[in-house]
């Protein structure tokens, strides 16, 4: 030995060259943990090639738990991958598995723990160590076969479980984008799914209002022809007709508007129209329904109104629309007030409203009352409607740049109210 080198001096630079490449390794494995649109499988299989390098192995797994099995997820022999071992089986991986602990065997020939290995092996020194998260157990590290004239020591035991810190980030990060991948796929059926039952319903709506456009229409027709020879004794009867075909009519031209409206198609026919005209016309086609329910409309308009630039029939229909609503739940002997007045401010805004004296919609329920589809429920009543007459108010309503919402309270009646630009 020269004079001026030392076994102290050796061990020293082996160490750092050992050093040095144990940075270099974990460096690359780092650049593993960045890489995107790599699966899992592939990502270990690197890792583990550099862990075998670093160790001079030439055999070796990666072992990842799912419920109680251990897969094999990375190996040297290729036809392991995929393999599944019972958590509770005999072996080395099991044993380490169940117990959290780190093993080194010599020689595995020699320990009865263990049944012997197939012949695929050189060497019988054999390292094992878990992949822990916070004591939980993600999966297994395997080593064997030490290439050279030296085999596996102890010692080597805490290089694996240095790298096995490292493949804890890989095996968190794999699995919550698997996951994350998961639950999207289970969102992206489930909007399929919706999209599909959306259009079967729409195209259902666009059936039936074809095939009841026609029959009604003759309906009405006879009826009319009708109340000139029917007797006064009658006339109850044939008013009672005509007012559940009123309302069917208008039902079936929601239909039609609200699919217009939503496929973009519709288009307004604008026009100067006087407020009280408008809401005079309104009270007289709910007339007889009310009568019939027992309840007076009283209008309350105010003065100086000025004449609104809107679709006359669709703005009609709104209104009409929210006394029929207003008359599902307005007690008999009681009155419902139409109105609208002009709103203080720098913009001229007018208000329209129509206000009952029934049980009140309770807060929850007012969030959604102009939701497609969105029906109400009371103690009183059962569900009312079809959860659609709502809804096409307030698309007709926003086609003209306007606002409409509901003050309401149970026990104290609704007011339905909408506002339009007046300019």
């Amino acid at each position: 030995m020269p004079e001026n080198e030392t076994p102290f001096a050796n061990n020293t630079v082996k160490d750092l060259t050992q050093a040095h490449h144990l940075l270099k390794n974990i460096s690359l494995i780092i650049q593993i943990l960045n890489e995107e649109n790599v699966d899992l499988n592939t990502s270990l299989n690197r890792i583990l090639s550099l862990l075998l390098e670093y160790l001079g192995v030439e055999q070796g797994s990666i072992m990842v738990l799912e419920k109680r099995m251990l897969v094999v997820a990375a190996a040297t022999r290729t036809d392991l991958i995929g393999k599944k071992q019972p958590i509770d089986d005999s072996s080395i991986a099991a044993w380490v598995a169940r117990t959290g602990i780190p093993i080194f065997i010599p020689d595995i020939s020699k320990d009865e723990r263990f049944p012997a290995r197939s012949g695929f092996y050189k060497k019988n020194a054999v390292l094992s160590a878990p992949i822990l998260q916070n004591k939980k157990l993600l999966g297994v590290i395997n080593a064997t076969d030490k290439g050279g004239d030296k085999d596996l020591l102890k010692e080597d035991i805490a290089y694996l479980l240095d790298f096995s810190s490292l493949i804890i980030s890989i095996l968190v990060q794999k699995k919550m984008q698997q996951e994350l991948q998961r639950q999207r796929n289970i969102l992206k059926k489930k909007n399929q799914e919706l999209k599909l039952q959306e259009k079967l319903r729409d195209d259902l709506y666009r059936l039936l209002i074809h095939d009841l456009k026609t029959p009604l229409a003759e309906v009405v027709a006879n009826l009319d022809i009708l109340s000139y020879s029917i007797k006064d004794e009658n006339r109850e009867f044939l008013e009672s007709a005509q007012i559940g075909c009123d309302r069917t009519v208008r039902m079936i031209s929601n239909l039609i508007t609200i699919n217009k409206i939503e496929d973009g198609k519709i288009k307004l026919s604008l026009e100067d129209v006087s407020i009280p005209s408008l809401l005079d016309e309104a009270r007289s086609a709910i007339t007889g329904l009310a009568r019939i329910k027992d309840v007076s409309i009283i209008t309350k308009i105010a003065n100086d109104l000025p004449s609104l630039f809107i679709d006359r029939v669709l703005l009609l229909r709104v209104l009409q629309n929210l006394l029929t609503n207003s008359l599902s739940y307005t007690k008999e002997g009681t009155h419902i007030t139409l109105g609208c007045r002009l709103l203080p401010g720098k913009k001229k805004q007018i208000d329209f409203f129509v206000q009952d004296q029934g049980s009140g919609i309770a807060k929850e329920q007012q969030k959604s009352i102009f939701d497609k589809y969105s029906r109400i429920s009371t103690q009183q009543d059962a569900l009312v409607g079809t959860g659609l007459g709502l809804y096409f108010c307030k698309l007709a309503v926003e086609l003209h740049h306007g606002i409409i919402g509901i003050d309401s309270s149970p026990g104290h009646g609704c007011t339905f109210h909408f506002t339009l630009p007046a300019e």
